[in-house]
């Protein structure tokens, strides 16, 4: 299976982002906890190049915390920092909203010496279905960007002022032309960073199981009653078609559902 996705809105959105560098202080670069090496886009990287960068670890609810708190470290720099969230739950912008005065302090400082107070701006960037949107109604106090959970549904950049002198840069989740290493794609899939409908599902799940009963067994097996098998599952959840075959699709459904809802515990990984 061989998977790959970079609509023409990404290319474009890419474009657009280059654009509007010159005006922006701070990137917030969102990236998938379950999947946090992976999000990174080397498009993005190259955009965010001599940037103050906050990463913020998002989803953190359906992650492997421990695992988590060992990576996170290594995204700490002299112009660089990150934070650990849920984006969903009330109040976890205020961790943004402290660090990027803390990243944007030189700019601040400048024109505080102005007796000016000026505003700090930033870009939200990210892999599709990180969590940017949510991250940013969350900052708003109330929904302004669009939301979705599924890859592709902001599709163009949008500037909202969220108080306090700082505004944001909603911007499309993208990738990147050629996902020329294939674990890295099939992470992103598994997450639900490439749209569904391009890849092969009951293959996404063959390669999700493998991974998950080598780095998460316990978990995995705990789930499905000691099935490490789609024909397994299948069997064990009743999934079959009229004839009384095994139902592969609807088992396969299962498991990727199961692993983005987190029913299979917190996990992450890379």
């Amino acid at each position: 299976m061989k998977i790959n996705w970079f609509p023409g809105h990404m290319k474009k959105a890419l474009a657009e982002m280059r654009k509007q560098l010159g005006s922006v202080d701070v990137i917030i670069y969102v990236l998938d906890s379950r999947v946090p090496l992976s999000s990174i886009n080397p498009s993005l990287n190259s955009l965010a190049a001599g940037k103050s960068i906050l990463y913020v670890f998002n989803k953190i609810d359906l992650s492997d915390e421990k695992r988590i708190a060992e990576i996170a470290p290594r995204f700490k720099g002299s112009n660089c920092d990150y934070v650990i969230l849920n984006s969903t739950m009330s109040g976890a912008g205020n961790k943004i909203r402290s660090k990027l005065n803390i990243l944007a302090k030189a700019k601040i400082e400048k024109y505080a010496k102005k007796g000016v107070k000026t505003t700090v701006r930033a870009m939200v960037v990210g892999v599709p279905n990180s969590g940017k949107s949510t991250l940013v109604n969350n900052l708003c106090g109330k929904a302004k960007a669009i939301t979705g959970n599924k890859a592709g549904v902001t599709k163009a950049n949008q500037w909202l002022n969220i108080g306090d002198c700082v505004e944001l840069c909603d911007t499309p989740g993208t990738l990147y032309p050629n996902l020329a290493d294939q674990e890295v794609a099939k992470r992103l899939a598994f997450v639900g960073s490439i749209k569904d409908e391009v890849v092969d599902e009951t293959e996404l799940a063959i390669e999700l199981i493998k991974l998950l009963s080598e780095k998460y067994p316990k978990e995995f097996s705990a789930r499905y009653n000691g099935q490490m098998t789609l024909d397994g599952i299948a069997s064990v959840r009743g999934f079959k078609l009229s004839g009384g075959e095994l139902d592969i699709e609807r088992a396969a459904a299962a498991v990727i559902d199961d692993f983005r809802k987190g029913r299979i515990g917190k996990i992450t990984l890379d």
